[in-house]
């Protein structure tokens, strides 16, 4: 059975573009039987930007809440936050210690804000040690990332091939699974979905909130009556990743025909996202009224990924000679 691992970034509600480019497809991954998956809310790299505990604490439950309303098996596997396992802390100690500085200097996560050193903290410069914890705790064998997190699956193998060679057997060196089929979700401004662009469809607002960001998508000037190019449009862009093969081929002879607006394209791509999403929408709005749920699978998840990182940790400290 093969262990893979994950890590989910505590920012809020995750928008269209995570649910589709990874949420969705990483759990389908998890159903499958011969893999067990370990998906952690990823508080404690949060701390190097974020420091209101109340936008930390809500953060992470809506994260989570995403995570739960789609069908993430906790029974069958692993769900927890990653603060609630302080052992990655001590690990990430020992990786300090076998980590050189130029590694960490040459990382994309501090060399794109090196030039702002004043706002620099050594949590930021030291993340990727943190995050070989992450995954070095768990006898993790496979982690899938995007491209842009490869760099950072490098440094963890390094490091933990750099600590094997003088602690002999001390990690499973983890293999990087990349996705190079990763779908590509436009924003509201026809760019990739990200909330640093603040384009994002949030699908699990509020109905008149949620049809307000899709009536904000960017297009042409063509009226009406003019036929329009399918492909050249943010809208039908997105509504062809969600609909069935059938409801895509009426859109699109909608838009070559003429007589239909961007406004109507609009509309339909809103009912549509509350339709597709339903279910989920309800199971999250539910959590987030009912935290207390979410907290009880958190440590539950907790408890349970806790009896791996132990035995890992108590491995690593046998062969320091701290046991």
């Amino acid at each position: 059975m093969a262990r893979i691992l994950t890590g989910i970034q505590s920012t809020g509600p995750p928008h269209l573009g995570n649910l589709l480019g990874a949420i969705i497809p990483a759990i389908k991954m998890s159903k499958d039987i011969t893999n067990e998956s370990l998906f952690f809310i990823a508080d404690l790299h949060s701390f190097t930007t974020v420091r209101d505990k109340e936008v930390l604490k809500k953060n992470t439950y809506a994260t989570a809440a995403a995570w739960l309303a789609f069908g993430f098996d906790t029974k069958k596997n692993f769900f927890y936050r990653q603060s609630d396992i302080t052992q990655v802390c001590e690990l990430s100690w020992y990786l300090n210690c076998f980590t050189p500085f130029p590694m960490l200097a040459n990382a994309h996560s501090f060399k794109d804000k090196s030039d702002r050193l004043a706002s620099v903290n050594s949590g930021l410069f030291t993340y990727p040690v943190l995050m070989a914890a992450d995954i070095l705790l768990y006898d993790a064998d496979i982690v899938p990332v995007g491209k842009d997190q490869v760099q950072h699956l490098e440094i963890t193998r390094d490091i933990a091939g750099a600590f094997n060679h003088v602690y002999k057997d001390s990690f499973v060196i983890p293999s990087t699974q990349i996705d190079e089929k990763v779908m590509i979700v436009n924003g509201t401004d026809g760019q990739k979905m990200s909330k640093s662009y603040n384009n994002v469809i949030d699908i699990f607002l509020p109905e008149k909130k949620l049809r307000k960001q899709i009536m904000s998508i960017k297009t042409d000037s063509l009226g009406v009556e003019s036929p329009k190019n399918p492909a050249e449009c943010t809208i039908f862009n997105i509504y062809s990743l969600i609909a069935s093969n059938l409801k895509v081929k009426e859109l699109e002879k909608k838009y070559i025909s003429g007589g239909f607006g961007y406004g109507h394209a609009k509309q339909e791509l809103f009912e549509l996202i509350c339709d597709k999403f339903k279910k989920e929408r309800e199971s999250f709005n539910h959590l987030m009224r009912n935290t207390d749920l979410i907290e009880n699978e958190l440590l539950l998840g907790a408890k349970k990924a806790s009896k791996i990182a132990n035995d890992v940790l108590s491995r690593v400290r046998s062969n320091i000679g701290y046991s």
